[in-house]
């Protein structure tokens, strides 16, 4: 099986590999790995390689099933997703277990897609366990989540997992690179640095402003020079900003403070605010500091609200 676009995961490429060479695919595949790990690259791949009709590598991506397949027009493609509804219909899951027991258009598999296995919920995985006990030949499903173990246990046990790995930091600055030839080695280097080796976070960051929240370069300048209304003047207006826009940039936040740390242990920083922040706070203040944000992401994943996060963040982070 070729893997273009989808970089390192070597043992896991190399399994699959022989697994579909081998005609010995597997019915269920779970792929899971944070937003921006290439789980949706390797499902393309993988799809279009179970519909090639190429008898050499594959997908080849010439014949007319690799070319629907990695353009998402294959009949025999089906996803099963309502991007307007937080969980996924349980009614979606129980039209494709019917539509499965329909043979294929065209191709010699019927492929379901769930980009969002996360969102079913009890009553939708349950939907989806009748089919993963007795599917017919022809029949696979691709299972995507950031977060496996929201899927009940006997629906994991009935999958194969592909659990993606991060990239080496270099080799995501190389990448970097070529998308971004203009940038320079510093801005590449802090958005690998901060993306945690997953690609496709590092090039939003880059698209963001070159790794950097707008958030964060003030809050380094505030948080050096303990100015308690600068930091007041940045959080107020985060209150007002969902979840799922405050974790990052509280993530991106203690991450520098962690490197700072190493960076007053005698370690080089990796970037110009690591070395500011360093330099502005002692090790105890930017270890309460981790520890405080590290607090705020946890309190983020539970019931308290953004408003009042941030709210304890203007006094916490003195």
């Amino acid at each position: 099986m070729e893997f273009p676009g989808f970089l390192g995961n070597e043992q896991l490429k190399h399994n699959l590999s022989a697994a579909v060479d081998r005609q010995r695919a597997a019915h269920f595949y779970l792929i899971s790995g944070p937003e921006g790990s290439g789980k949706r690259t390797l499902a393309r791949l993988l799809t279009a390689a179970l519909l090639c009709r190429s008898q050499g590598g594959k997908p080849c991506g010439v014949c007319s099933q690799c070319r629907k397949a990695l353009s998402n027009q294959h009949p025999d493609l089906i996803t099963v997703d309502d991007t307007e509804h937080k969980n996924i219909p349980v009614k979606l899951v129980r039209s494709a277990r019917d539509d499965l027991f329909i043979r294929p258009n065209e191709g010699n598999r019927k492929i379901y897609y769930v980009p969002r296995a996360q969102n079913l919920n009890l009553e939708g995985q349950n939907a989806l366990l009748k089919v993963l006990e007795e599917p017919p030949s022809y029949g696979v499903f691709l299972l995507l989540t950031d977060n496996p173990d929201k899927l009940l246990p006997t629906v994991r046990s009935r999958c194969v997992e592909l659990k993606l790995q991060p990239l080496p930091v270099a080799v995501v600055e190389q990448e970097l690179q070529k998308e971004f030839p203009d940038s320079t080695r510093e801005t590449r280097m802090a958005a690998a640095n901060r993306s945690g080796g997953w690609l496709g976070q590092a090039k939003i960051l880059m698209q963001e402003g070159g790794g950097w929240y707008p958030q964060t370069i003030e809050f380094v300048e505030s948080y050096c020079s303990k100015n308690h209304q600068r930091l007041l003047r940045l959080l107020v207006p985060m209150e007002k900003m969902k979840r799922e826009q405050v974790a990052p940039i509280l993530s991106q936040w203690r991450d520098l403070l962690s490197s700072a740390l190493t960076c007053r242990a005698g370690l080089p920083p990796m970037d110009p605010y690591s070395r500011q922040l360093a330099m502005g706070r002692t090790s105890r203040d930017l270890t309460q500091g981790v520890e405080i944000l590290q607090k705020s992401l946890e309190y983020l994943q539970g019931n308290l609200s953004v408003g009042a996060i941030c709210g304890n963040l203007v006094w916490q982070l003195r």
